[in-house]
């Protein structure tokens, strides 16, 4: 689950991004041909029809998205197609070399070809076809223990991890680049998609359109149910800002304001949320080891995000669930002997008590083992910890702040309304349409050793990455064990994604994408410094 701090990068727009701290040595055309060099092996070598998936074997032999996947799939969510089509974008801003928006339109063209007739899109697009993706979900799927969202084909789009969201919100910026006509189509299926997926009361659910075809050991299907797990309704929301913004066209401004209010009205009187609620507007289970239960993390996330909200509307109705929502985490901290470092609450609390509650599992695979809830703080899931850490002094902070802001004040940044932009500005100027920032400050010594670290055949290489064991069919050791309590992998019929801990080194596209991040705001720097 993602910070409220990144949630709230993505409405500033960092020009420069990174600044070094002396003028640099390295020749800005070293900089420059190594960037080409190792995108031109991405799209030359790596590539399927145009998009990736997160990690490859250095003999493509074998690769990764969340999941091992088909030498014929391509993964979205990031690190995947998506963010390498805004990579080259950026790219692309930064030294006009048409090559990277060569790249980013064929990582594009992927995108449309996984799009769903509805609008929206899968975490995966199979180019062998549905027969193929079927029987992907028939046994990788099926068997990864951890990844239940991959136990069921469902045959619909999913707005979790920002995939439509953001696949939506890159065919939005490669429209806007240059204007060209050919992404109007899928853009205006994908906008669509997300105002028709949209609840009355403002929420939206995690896959659409509805279906119910997955219950897993006693839970209902969840995947319809109210969703915050992983920034749903608010990337939605955040989706929609921006094309209100650049598209200018007031049909945003109902569900915007729609998505806004849901926050006000899910929470509940004790000042908590849970990171899903059934129709009822009740707490609700998901995965098996998600119970139904309120979460710290959703409740910080949920509060800060009344706060933004009371800055692009000015309506003190948002400010009024923080204090609620602050007294019940400050409830809900752990006592001295029960926090972790930094992890100074439970991940799930218990609704009709208030206690902390903690998920557990027995058994070595998907098949024969199961997750279970007690009281009990000792062998935790490695994959899905029991304790967080959570930004309640952060949150004590914004609400002192934002509550001193008249209405006034507050909006003066709004981007609800916006100011009409003139023909020579372009709404980046404004907001940001890229889903991640990585602006920090980068050493020259870095910059070299990511020049250095380029391989013979161009490529970044790197042991950081997950990988998996191969589908060898169903498990069978039915032991009730403990053994596997605390890894993020079962035996060796678990297909779940693990760390890898040896030596063999990989082509991973975060890598890829961290590394030309660099180069490229240390360009930036450049250009910025000798303008001046």
């Amino acid at each position: 689950m993602k910070t409220i701090s990144k949630l709230l990068l993505v409405f500033v727009f960092l020009q420069t991004g990174i600044l070094l701290k002396a003028q640099t040595k390295i020749s800005e055309d070293l900089v420059t041909k190594t960037m080409l060099k190792a995108t031109e092996y991405m799209v030359q070598n790596v590539s399927t029809n145009g998009g990736y998936v997160w990690t490859y074997t250095p003999d493509l032999s074998r690769q990764w998205g969340e999941m091992e996947a088909y030498k014929s799939m391509i993964w979205l969510q990031h690190p995947g197609t998506i963010s390498m089509g805004h990579l080259f974008l950026d790219a692309y801003h930064t030294t006009q070399n048409e090559y990277y928006y060569q790249a980013a339109r064929k990582a594009a063209a992927a995108v449309i070809q996984g799009q769903s007739p509805e609008g929206g899109w899968n975490y995966m697009v199979d180019f062998k076809g549905e027969e193929s993706l079927k029987q992907w979900y028939n046994t990788i799927g099926k068997n990864g223990w951890r990844l239940e969202e991959f136990q069921h084909y469902y045959g619909n789009s999913t707005f979790d991890d920002d995939v439509t969201s953001d696949a939506a919100r890159f065919l939005l910026r490669m429209y806007l680049e240059k204007k060209d006509l050919v992404y109007k189509p899928a853009l205006e299926k994908a906008i669509e998609f997300v105002l028709k997926s949209q609840y009355p009361n403002g929420g939206w659910p995690q896959r659409y359109p509805l279906k119910e075809g997955f219950s897993k050991k006693g839970f209902p299907d969840y995947t319809g149910f109210y969703t915050f797990n992983d920034d749903v309704i608010w990337e939605n929301i955040h989706f929609l800002i921006q094309c209100y913004v650049v598209l200018g066209e007031e049909r945003f401004l109902e569900p915007i304001h729609k998505g806004m209010d849901f926050y006000r009205k899910s929470q509940d009187k004790s000042g908590a949320w849970g990171q899903q609620l059934n129709m009822k507007m009740e707490v609700a289970s998901a995965r098996t080891y998600e119970p139904a239960a309120y979460l710290p993390s959703a409740t910080c996330e949920n509060a800060m995000l009344l706060l933004k909200f009371y800055q692009f509307t000015g309506d003190k109705q948002f400010l009024e669930g923080v204090p609620k929502a602050i007294h019940w985490l400050e409830k809900a901290t752990l006592p001295n002997d029960k926090t972790e470092g930094n992890r100074t609450h439970p991940t799930f609390v218990e609704v009709k008590t208030n206690k902390p509650i903690y998920v557990h599992r027995k058994g070595s695979n998907v098949k024969f083992g199961s997750y279970y809830v007690d009281y009990n703080d000792t062998n935790l899931l490695a994959h899905y910890y029991g304790k967080a850490h959570i930004e309640l002094q952060e949150l004590k902070e914004e609400f002192l702040r934002v509550s001193k802001l008249e209405p006034e004040e507050a909006t003066k940044e709004s981007p609800l309304p916006t100011k009409q932009l003139n023909h020579k500005e372009t709404m980046e100027q404004y907001y940001d349409l890229n889903r991640y920032d990585f602006s920090f400050q980068p050493e020259e010594s870095k910059i070299s050793e990511i020049l250095n670290t380029l391989d013979e055949q161009n490529r970044w290489l790197t042991n950081r990455v997950y990988i998996s064991n191969p589908y060898i069919g169903d498990g069978k050791n039915e032991e009730q064990t403990n053994k596997y309590a605390t890894t993020k992998v079962g035996d060796e019929t678990d297909t779940s994604p693990y760390n890898n801990t040896g030596n063999q080194k990989y082509i991973s596209t975060g890598e890829y994408i961290s590394n030309m991040r660099m180069l490229l705001n240390f360009i930036q720097y450049n250009k910025s410094h000798s303008a001046n």
